[in-house]
């Protein structure tokens, strides 16, 4: 990407801490090491073959053992591929409650060589255990702002990121909680913080006015899937969501499919709609608010099962943005800076501890 407006501050990786200005590409929301099977599910161990690949992945997470990926040496195969395709930064958005495994994201970072950032907080409460779903809003500020500056999990492996806070709709006691929780986290760390909003237009308003008014600066705020909340964007969706000052995120790129596994009645768009929606809201100035990835937490989306993996956007997309008219500095802004953006720790100390 073009150099331009050098991001400044700290990014904390699971390898420890750099400068912002050391990364050129990066997928913001991601997941590497996960296990997403929806609750309730009973737990299977298909096989995913060439031959039923596609019929799993066109109905996602409706077979299991698609939701989980634990292997190691997958993710960092993974990371591997992604950074022959030119990217630097991958975060995992794996949070409490969907297997987080830190020393495994760590173990992936340094066999590949690609930077990994994990992540801090709580999924939704359907995925929390009754401790956490009953846990106050401090104890929740003590824990997420622990996992930013003590370690993740019991381990010295550091997030870098809040999020993402996973919220249902109607919002949840316990949700609301831990959003709030998450505000005063970012307040004592600098860490952002990521939000996957409830399926309903109304849901991303509601988390924005909590976090605001819990003292939350919102330009280091992501609300996450616009995809699938607003799959026919205008003015009262990502567009108004951005003018209040947070960034909104289209993360389902790769996924181009007349059915959405999650509610077969939304329409999501293609790549070639999503890039349309950035050009409304480029050309409305609100270039610095969008953020773009894969949000990959299934098996057949990864390359080793077929699927498009971490690169896409990279690889594809990139060039089919220079094909739709856009400038270098809006591909510059899409792919470096703002996530970075939203990343750096403005006071956070470069720590050598691991090496880079």
């Amino acid at each position: 990407m073009p150099a331009q407006d050098p991001p400044i501050g700290t990014i904390r990786t699971v390898c420890g801490d750099r400068p912002a200005a050391d990364f050129a590409a990066v997928m913001v929301h991601e997941h590497l090491l996960y296990d997403i099977t929806p609750p309730g599910a009973v737990p299977d161990d298909t096989q995913i073959t060439p031959q039923n690949r596609w019929q799993i992945d066109y109905l996602s997470n409706q077979t299991p053992a698609n939701a989980r990926q634990q292997d190691v040496g997958i993710a960092a195969s993974e990371l591997t591929a992604f950074c022959a395709d030119g990217g630097d930064l991958i975060v995992d958005q794996s949070v409490g409650g969907l297997a987080r495994d830190p020393t495994g994201l760590q173990a992936a970072s340094l066999a590949s060589g690609c930077a990994v950032v994990a992540a801090a907080g709580t999924y939704t409460a359907a995925y929390l255990d009754p401790e956490t779903q009953a846990a106050d809003t401090d104890t929740l500020a003590a824990r997420f702002t622990a996992e930013i500056t003590t370690g993740l999990d019991g381990t010295t492996v550091r997030a870098g990121l809040i999020g993402e806070i996973g919220c249902s709709w109607p919002l949840q006691p316990c949700e609301s909680r831990a959003l709030i929780a998450a505000a005063m986290a970012a307040q004592r760390t600098g860490a952002g913080i990521s939000v996957h909003p409830g399926r309903d237009p109304r849901a991303p308003f509601e988390i924005v006015d909590i976090l605001g008014q819990a003292g939350a600066d919102l330009t280091r705020v992501v609300i996450c899937h616009m995809d699938r909340t607003y799959p026919e964007p205008d003015e009262t969706g990502p567009m108004a969501l951005a003018r209040l000052g947070v960034m909104v995120e289209w993360d389902f790129f790769g996924v181009e499919s007349s059915y959405y596994w999650m509610d077969p009645d939304v329409e999501l768009p293609t790549d070639r709609g999503r890039l349309r929606a950035f050009r409304a809201l480029i050309d409305a100035g609100l270039r610095d608010r969008i953020l773009v990835s894969h949000d990959i937490c299934t098996r057949t989306r990864a390359r080793h099962w077929g699927g498009h993996g971490y690169g896409h956007v990279l690889r594809n997309i990139v060039p089919l943005m220079r094909r739709m008219g856009f400038a270098p500095g809006d591909i510059a802004h899409l792919i470096r800076l703002n996530p970075l953006r939203l990343l750096a720790m403005p006071q956070a100390a470069i720590h050598p501890e691991f090496p880079r």
